[in-house]
């Protein structure tokens, strides 16, 4: 699985399309078209997966017991405006209107990869969650990783 890394400004053009950064393709290997799939992140942005990560991680979802109230709640708010995306020969994909209006995305976006995943957000909320830093870092990161071995990042994400 990928590891993707960087912060990337784009734009969006009058059909919706964004071009994907060359820099963040090369991560993803030569191909002649990318394979995506994206849905609604977890706050105000949507979530890029490149296919293959896609397919764990609704394999790991399909494994919860929908019997469980929360669960389907859950799933149905995951898979809810998933949708495959394919680059085009320009290296753009075209994002769906209704997500884009979620995610209150018009113009200027932020690409944001890290892990295996790719948030997209609108510009103006991107900035605003960065300058929500918080008080202390050095708590946060005491917090957080504190239980890694020697004060060292875990080697298992």
């Amino acid at each position: 699985m990928p590891q993707l890394l960087g912060e990337y400004d784009c734009k969006l053009d009058a059909k919706g399309r964004v071009r994907m950064p060359s820099p963040l393709l090369k991560q993803l290997g030569e191909h002649e078209s990318y394979g995506f799939v994206v849905n609604r992140g977890i706050e105000d942005c949507l979530t890029l997966y490149p296919k293959e990560v896609w397919d764990v991680v609704s394999e790991e979802v399909n494994q919860l017991n929908t019997y469980v109230k929360k669960n389907r709640a859950f799933v149905r708010y995951f898979f809810r405006g998933a949708t495959e995306l394919n680059t085009d020969g320009s290296d753009r994909i075209n994002l769906p209107k209704k997500l884009l209006e979620y995610a209150g995305i018009e113009k200027e976006l932020v690409l944001f990869a890290h892990t295996n995943k790719i948030e997209i957000w609108a510009k103006d909320k991107y900035d605003g969650v960065l300058e929500e830093e918080p008080e202390d870092f050095s708590d946060l990161a005491e917090e957080v990783m504190g239980k890694a071995k020697n004060g060292n990042p875990p080697t298992e994400v």
